[in-house]
């Protein structure tokens, strides 16, 4: 991003951009690469084991048991989260003033509420009983539908988030 004529926006965003942290993190040579890095990193491990989950929700691979699947995989979403978190804000605070008026990382961000907020609600409702559903078989239609529900919003967290760096 150009700042030769410095960054435009709310003060808040143009403080977070222009602290040191914002400008050590566009300086630097490897620094923005390497958070960049574990970002995508991160995405991979949240969104890998919440597509893998939510796939099985769905009623593929009907013999593996939903309770030990996501015993499996949630550990390794919430690694995958405790990356994503840290570093999605060391992004932000490189290019906030222009990214608080990307429409991709605006809609990125509405999808991500909205597939966190799906989460929630599957497991206060049909995750709450998944020991029920027994072995294998298909999971019941509140959570299939979480399923299909929760892997179009990540698929649009992963796209918007790439379309960032085009609009």
């Amino acid at each position: 991003m150009d700042h030769s004529l410095g960054p435009v926006g709310p003060a808040w965003l143009v403080a977070l951009e222009t602290s040191g942290l914002g400008d050590t993190l566009r300086q630097s040579l490897w620094l923005y690469p390497l958070v960049e890095v574990l970002h995508i990193l991160g995405l991979a491990l949240l969104v890998g084991s919440i597509a893998a989950f939510d796939l099985r929700l769905m009623g593929l691979h009907a013999g593996l048991p939903a309770g030990a699947l996501s015993r499996l995989l949630l550990p390794v979403a919430a690694v995958g989260f405790v990356l994503v978190v840290p570093t999605g804000i060391l992004l932000f605070i490189s290019e906030a003033t222009a990214l608080a008026r990307n429409p991709a990382f605006l809609v990125k961000m509405g999808l991500m509420l909205a597939a966190l907020g799906n989460i929630a609600l599957f497991h206060r409702g049909a995750g709450r009983r998944i020991a029920g559903w027994g072995g294998g078989g298909r999971p019941p239609p509140a959570a299939r539908a979480a399923g299909a529900v929760s892997l179009l919003l990540w698929v649009g967290v992963l796209a918007s988030g790439r379309l960032i760096a085009y609009l």
